[in-house]
């Protein structure tokens, strides 16, 4: 059974298990972030994402293998699936070279509007039906957005708009997965992630000069990496199943993850329209919840 015809068949709890593993996927992502941003403090980027990767690559190796899907290797080379790693590794570059030179909440807050990336392209891609209330939540969103990154000549700096950028791209590729046909499992579109990754940073981290790495650091992108590849696995699943323009808009929920972190670490505190633009986006994410159930009791009862 093909994706489209799973969802079109159980709407509800396609976007239920979609939900589920986005929410999911965001935590761990949260995890990752900081751990690799901490390692980042000792090496460039690209070395920190190159031996994340090596770990994060040999480990979905493994679940390949365990899962019986080797067979499969070859359709890493399918165009689509190579796309959406093309677009992976853009964002994945962009975003944490912003994250390891603005504070971790500042840079997972912008990386909220994503869902507004989905929604628009979920529409003009894929044909999705959004309503005037969920446009209406994502403008909310959006306008969240502006508050947090404050774009004013005095508060607007080039790594917000880098982050912004690899947020925009980050939706492009979630969108893109829908793409990607069924007879290509999760894993391999995962594996193809982390192997696109790696295999660009490894040679950016040698131009860039490679720095002596202590077991500390590696331990730390060690670790990350786990989090890294299981959540990168949660993603796909999670596009893959629900209505992308809903799933999508609950990557919101790593936010808190994120608060908490950036300011027990780094001590970190979000500036005051920082917050008012958080409080948005996170509203704006349950209001889209909120309509979701309104549309499922109301087809419940047709």
């Amino acid at each position: 059974m093909s994706t489209a015809v799973a969802l079109s068949a159980h709407p509800a709890d396609a976007n239920r298990r979609g939900i589920i593993a986005m929410a999911a996927a965001m935590t761990l992502f949260i995890v990752n972030d900081a751990l690799i941003k901490a390692a980042a403090e000792a090496m460039p980027a690209a070395q920190a994402i190159f031996i994340r990767g090596l770990f994060a690559t040999a480990l979905v190796l493994v679940a390949v293998m365990a899962m019986g899907q080797v067979r499969n290797l070859p359709r890493l080379a399918d165009p689509h699936v190579a796309f959406r790693a093309l677009l992976d590794v853009l964002c994945t570059f962009g975003y944490l070279v912003a994250l390891f030179n603005m504070p971790i909440s500042i840079a997972t807050a912008i990386n909220m509007a994503a869902p507004l990336a989905i929604c628009v392209l979920a529409v003009l891609l894929l044909r999705e039906h959004v309503g005037w209330r969920r446009w209406a939540a994502v403008t909310a969103g959006f306008a969240g957005v502006l508050l947090i990154i404050k774009p004013t000549p005095d508060g607007l700096d080039g790594w917000a708009l880098l982050c912004l950028g690899a947020t925009v791209l980050n939706g492009a590729r979630d969108i893109y997965t829908r793409r990607i046909g069924a007879h290509v499992p999760s894993i391999v579109i995962t594996l193809a992630t982390t192997l696109g990754v790696t295999m660009v940073a490894g040679p950016v981290a040698v131009a860039e000069g490679w720095r002596p790495i202590a077991w500390h650091e590696l331990s730390l992108l060690a670790t990350a990496s786990v989090f890294l590849a299981a959540g990168y696995h949660l993603v796909v699943i999670a596009m893959r199943g629900g209505e992308a323009s809903l799933v999508g808009a609950f990557r919101y929920t790593g936010l808190l993850g994120a608060l908490i972190i950036g300011y027990v670490v780094w001590g970190e505190v979000p500036h005051t329209l920082a917050w008012l633009g958080i409080a948005l986006l996170v509203g704006a994410g349950l209001y889209i919840l909120h309509r979701e159930r309104v549309r499922a009791r109301e087809a419940g009862h047709r």
